[in-house]
């Protein structure tokens, strides 16, 4: 993936070429569909709110950008988009992409440093990929650049709460037994940032929204398996932050597991790992999208929404 960003720094927070090797790895082991049920459940509302979002609208040409072994172009129809290119760090997940009804080409490329024409393609998705690029902003122009005027990009990516049990968890406990802690969960991006970097990108009529995934485990150790053997390797999500701490003492995950069953466990025993997804849409700039009305021409408050029924009642008559 040529132009992977490969300098540590708080410029690049992330080891791509770990994250590449990684996500190779994932894509090569046994029964990868048990693993995947996140992405897939992620990618399956992204296409929905395509639907939604765009009226039904067909797109001849779409771009998945980071699309791993598919988790959106098997929820896309014909009736959606025509014909598909997708795009991913890691060349053995688009080797072993799951069957769509679509047209599809696989291309091996950074999310950063997309190989494209400027006014390429009519819609870009992406799902559950970007929070692992070293620069967002940058990515966000890239998609822009390549979108035509009156295209529209629907992402999702996961948000700032994930797994947040789990990281307190582990740095109450490093600070109680080892007087210090370091990350174990890479940084996500908080959602009052979002939509002001999409529009600095230049994308207009947006859409933020947030939505919560949790699954419950029998305890911290449980959790750490599932993230390791499941949406870590599987998935490739393991932690690629350049200040990533190698190993927990036992002592340490001991109290951890203490910590997260006293301040999270749930009454049946059970503990919560939550996912915070982030879900975008944006629109590429054209003259013939609806403009917003001036401002105080409105003849209807927000005050009087209560009412609709009636409002649309009298319009009737």
């Amino acid at each position: 993936a040529a132009g992977a960003s490969s300098g540590s720094g708080a410029l690049s927070p992330f080891d791509r070429r770990l994250k590449r090797k990684q996500k190779n790895w994932a894509a090569l082991q046994a029964e990868p569909a048990k693993c995947d049920y996140l992405r897939e459940e992620v990618g399956a509302v992204a296409v929905a709110a395509a639907r939604v979002g765009t009226s039904a609208r067909t797109f001849p040409l779409a771009l998945d950008v980071g699309s791993g072994r598919g988790y959106i172009a098997q929820h896309l129809t014909k009736e959606t988009v025509e014909k598909l290119i997708q795009v991913d760090i890691a060349e053995n997940a688009l080797k072993n992409t799951i069957e769509s009804e679509i047209p599809t080409i696989n291309v091996v490329a950074d999310e950063e440093f997309l190989p494209f024409k400027e006014d390429t393609f009519d819609l870009v998705v992406s799902s559950l990929s970007l929070h692992w690029v070293n620069d967002l902003p940058r990515a966000f122009r890239e998609i822009h650049q390549v979108l035509k005027p009156d295209g529209v990009f629907i992402g999702a990516m996961f948000g700032g709460d994930t797994l947040y049990e789990l990281r307190c968890s582990l740095q109450l406990a490093e600070l109680e037994r080892e007087g210090g802690f370091s990350p174990h969960v890479s940084p996500f991006t908080a959602v009052s940032d979002l939509g002001h970097l999409l529009s600095r990108a230049g994308f207009n009529t947006l859409t933020v929204d947030t939505d919560e995934i949790q699954v419950n485990y029998p305890g911290l150790f449980e959790v750490m398996e599932d993230l390791q053997g499941k949406y870590v390797l599987c998935m490739g999500e393991s932690n690629c932050s350049w200040n990533r701490k190698p190993l927990l003492h036992r002592e340490t995950m001991l109290a951890a597991a203490a910590i997260y069953r006293e301040m999270y466990g749930n009454s049946d025993g059970s503990v919560p790992a939550t996912f915070q997804i982030y879900y975008m849409i944006g629109w590429k700039f054209h003259e013939s999208q609806a403009r917003p009305a001036q401002r105080g021409s409105a003849t209807v408050s927000f005050g009087d929404l209560a009412k609709i029924d009636g409002l649309l009642s009298r319009g009737k008559k």
